[in-house]
């Protein structure tokens, strides 16, 4: 029989959905972005909420509609593309940029600010540290909600809290004219800015991995699993879409104690030494280095999870090999990290999008088989276009695209394969195969 969670559960599934998307580059890209958008800090606020907030929302309600799991998501593609598509974007969450950032980030404004000038050896050591305390969250996945939602993220949120109000409480300067492309195209800026996140990838991720912590509750139908999912996510949106906010306004009313900065964390941290005095970098050490800790959990835990259902492995062997993984790559540098994730991330998020926005409008499609197909295939094609353009590639004969200027040459071509393909039905067999899919839905995981 499936068990109803408590209203103290429901909370602290939220708070762990929060935590687990709130890591670095929540933190770090939000107070660049506003310090940057000036008076046009409203379009460009609301572009990064799009997608650093309602596209991961939405991808957490569109695992919950696929029945939870990634084999819902993608069951009109070939098995094997849909495998591709889930390991690459794993690698890209995992191993390969964002768990190792959230230790990089930690290190750089947690660490660096007390020792001041270190070597490449202070950072092994931390890294190791880090990532064995990570390892040891993520190795019981049953524990998770008890160890993060109810524990780590309540201090992490508390803290936020009081830096958000002290920032609207006693601004440090007066906003500033925009700069850079947030004169002519704020919102369209913003929006591309909130890729950096990744947190549209990490919610197709992060839904198969609550899914799996709501089962370990006792709920065990599918409405009740889609119902607690949804609510998670509505949770996790509302904190995140608060702590942008704030950030978004420390960062457009920096100007004055943090010109000229070259990234959010420089301006974060000379915001909270302005408000706090002495005692500010303490607080704001225990801000990044609970926010990156939380994320760099659950990433290593989905990751682990996903790997191995693909594998003879254990998640507990998966869980220490990535945590090793993730510990080698934070060595590489952070900002060496960042640049090499802009291309792959204009590469891949445009199909990330797409396959959310399919899976929430699968039940109004004639064809959804052909539909998924030619959409995703559309949408690569052409982010390809704007990941070449972040490289230096020469790709001007593309300029006849609509948004090709802003970065966004995949959208009204992707749009129009998605228009296109409603007029082709689907077949008398198709059909029926997918009257079976709907009877059996609920063992999708």
């Amino acid at each position: 029989m499936s068990k109803s969670l408590k209203m103290t559960d429901v909370l602290a599934l939220g708070f762990m959905t929060f935590a687990f998307f709130l890591g670095a580059g929540n933190i770090i890209f939000p107070p660049l972005a506003g310090q940057m958008a000036g008076t046009n800090l409203m379009p460009a606020m609301f572009g990064f909420l799009a997608t650093a907030v309602g596209l991961p929302l939405m991808g957490i309600i569109a695992v919950a509609v696929a029945g939870g799991g990634w084999k819902g998501l993608t069951r009109d593609l070939p098995p094997k593309v849909a495998t591709i598509m889930a390991v690459l974007i794993f690698i890209i969450i995992g191993p390969a940029f964002a768990a190792p950032r959230t230790g990089l980030v930690a290190f750089e404004m947690t660490v660096k600010p007390f020792l001041g000038e270190t070597g490449q050896g202070s950072l092994i050591l931390f890294s190791i540290i880090f990532f064995s305390v990570a390892l040891f969250f993520a190795w019981s996945r049953g524990k998770l909600i008890d160890m993060i939602g109810k524990y780590l993220t309540p201090a992490l949120f508390a803290i936020l809290a009081i830096l958000a109000i002290a920032v609207f409480v006693s601004p440090q300067g007066a906003i500033e004219a925009a700069k850079g492309e947030y004169v002519k195209a704020p919102f369209v800026t913003g929006f591309l800015e909130g890729y950096n996140t990744m947190d549209t990838f990490a919610a197709l991720m992060f839904g198969m991995l609550i899914v799996d912590v709501i089962r370990k509750k006792g709920v065990s139908d599918q409405k009740s699993l889609c119902k607690y999912l949804v609510y998670a996510g509505l949770i996790a949106a509302a904190g995140l879409a608060f702590v942008y906010i704030s950030l978004f306004y420390l960062g457009a009313t920096s100007g004055v104690i943090a010109e000229g900065a070259a990234n959010g964390g420089f301006i974060l941290a000379a915001y909270v030494q302005a408000l706090f005095g002495t005692s500010g970098q303490v607080i704001l050490s225990v801000i990044v280095m609970l926010a990156c800790l939380t994320t760099a959990i659950g990433l290593i835990s989905a990751c682990s999870d996903y790997f191995s259902s693909l594998t003879s492995w254990s998640y507990e062997r998966w869980a220490v090999l990535l945590a090793v993984v993730c510990g080698v790559v934070a060595n590489v540098g952070l900002n060496q990290l960042i640049t090499l994730s802009v291309p792959v991330l204009y590469a891949l998020y445009p199909v990330a999008v797409a396959l959310v926005v399919l899976t929430l409008i699968r039940k109004l499609l004639p064809n959804p088989m052909v539909t998924y197909r030619v959409v995703l295939l559309t949408a690569l094609i052409f982010s390809m276009i704007d990941a070449a353009k972040t490289l230096g590639i020469d790709v001007s004969a593309f300029n006849f695209l609509p948004l090709f200027q802003l970065g966004m040459a995949w959208l009204l071509p992707t749009v129009m394969a998605l228009v296109i393909t409603c007029f082709f039905r689907a077949p008398k067999q198709q059909k029926n195969t997918e009257c079976a899919e709907i009877v059996t839905d609920h063992q999708i995981v």
